[in-house]
């Protein structure tokens, strides 16, 4: 195992990458490749690093309360090894306090941090002895700042999500935002089946088990030190895809020999869904507008051994401009729409501090372009399932109300919403099924 200032070393510069805007799991991937971890290492780094991107405004809090610089005024990489500290001490019981001041001080010691070392060392133990003195910051007496400084989110996000659910149900949510996200598997029927990869990972040591009410949904209840070596990846016996994510792809309900768009595909999770549904024996189009997330695609196709998808890298608002041939030409239809992904804070907690009012208006803008411009491509008879990953009304149910309200000769079939919860695994998903009256 690693010394303690490797581990927190590491977790610091994950911290560094996310906040000059890489996203977390990049982050994550990027500085594990210059080190040789074992999977309790790892598994303590992504604690650590993901549980301060959660807590940053807690943790801020606390650096007001401690230091005489307010967190706005501390150099950013100080900021960030306080959090380091204060996360320790303040979020993982297991850890004593000596062992997590000593091994963060050592950061700075050995970076360019050193002349601030001593003020690591003070912060941090001013910190424990505030603690054992059950002397808290001060925080506010209205719920909704006091929900945002606990639960670590912004104020007006914290304001939405209540308008959205209610008190009761976005307490929940909040709670399930900080929460450890669950390892999802989706076995790839065209290869293996449910039985052997469950043989296979046990095996090895690895505990899994199988998801209710999902066909080939399996859930990881071990720490892999790295997914991508696990018995199955190499020889695409299975994908990583959340459960509530699996549960897409079936409402198209395909059918072989069928003509399917996937508009908004990569990485292609959703894809190779479709694929393995109808045994890979259909026309399938996957459109992404992304060249890099579109190799992805391809990597995963051919991992997966999928013959029946062909890809294009287009705008998918554009299609039938650049494509007139399309009009009317495919059965069924998936947008997995781009959204703010307020579903999956707790796999992606950067995200909450990079989101903002006017970027979900944007988003909203995008959705209804993507609705408006693919639904000319679906036959008379065809369906459409419009996703995202997100809980915002605007997003999903609101969105569809409106865009069925200009298009008289269109019906509901059917709609769901998955809330996160802190007491259920997996992401906040909608899905709405559209068809021809």
């Amino acid at each position: 195992m690693a010394t303690g200032y490797l581990q927190r070393k590491a977790s610091w510069e994950i911290l560094l990458k996310v906040s000059s805007g890489i996203y977390s799991d990049h982050a994550l991937e990027k500085v594990l490749k210059n080190y040789e971890f074992n999977s309790l290492d790892i598994a303590f780094i992504t604690e650590l690093s993901f549980g301060c991107i959660r807590y940053r405004k807690f943790l801020d809090t606390w650096i007001d309360h401690i230091s005489k610089l307010s967190h706005q005024k501390q150099p950013p990489k100080l900021r960030w090894l306080l959090h380091i500290g204060l996360y320790q001490l303040l979020k993982m019981d297991k850890i004593p306090f000596p062992a997590a001041i000593s091994s963060t001080v050592e950061v700075a010691k050995r970076t360019d941090l050193k002349g601030l070392a001593g003020t690591v060392n003070a912060i941090l133990r001013n910190t424990v002895r505030n603690i054992e003195r059950d002397n808290c910051p001060k925080i506010s007496t209205d719920e909704m700042e006091k929900l945002s400084c606990l639960e670590s989110l912004p104020l007006w996000l914290v304001t939405e999500i209540v308008n959205w659910v209610g008190i009761k149900e976005a307490k929940n949510i909040f709670k399930a935002f900080n929460k450890k996200p669950t390892i999802d598997l989706r076995i790839n029927s065209l290869k293996t089946n449910f039985n052997k990869i469950l043989k296979e990972l046990n095996e090895c040591n690895i505990q899994a088990e199988p998801i209710n009410q999902l066909n080939n949904g399996v859930a990881l209840n071990s720490n892999p030190r790295s997914i991508k070596n696990l018995p199955g990846y190499k020889d695409g016996l299975w994908v990583v895809q959340d459960r509530s994510s699996q549960w897409v792809a079936p409402l198209l309900n395909p059918k072989k020999g069928e003509k399917i768009l996937d508009a908004c595909s990569a990485p292609g999770s959703k894809t190779t869904h479709l694929a393995a549904l109808v045994n890979d024996d259909a026309e399938i189009l996957a459109v992404d507008r992304s060249e890099k997330r579109l190799k992805i695609l391809q990597s995963n196709l051919e991992r997966l051994n999928i013959k029946s998808v062909k890809t294009l890298e287009a705008d998918a608002t554009t299609l039938i401009d650049i494509k007139p041939n399309l009009a009317s030409y495919f059965d069924k239809i998936l947008i997995d729409a781009p959204c703010s992904g307020i579903g999956t804070f707790a796999r992606n907690p950067d995200t909450r501090w990079s989101l903002s009012k006017d970027k979900i208006n944007q988003l909203i803008i995008l959705q209804e372009g993507l609705l408006d411009s693919i639904f000319p491509l679906l036959k008379k008879n065809g369906t459409l399932v419009y996703s995202t990953c997100t809980i915002c009304p605007d997003e999903n149910n609101l969105l569809i109300r409106r865009f069925l309200s200009k298009n008289k000769e269109l019906k509901l079939d059917s709609e769901r919403q998955i809330l996160p919860r802190f007491d259920k695994p997996g992401d906040g998903f909608y899905a709405a099924t559209i068809s021809y009256k």
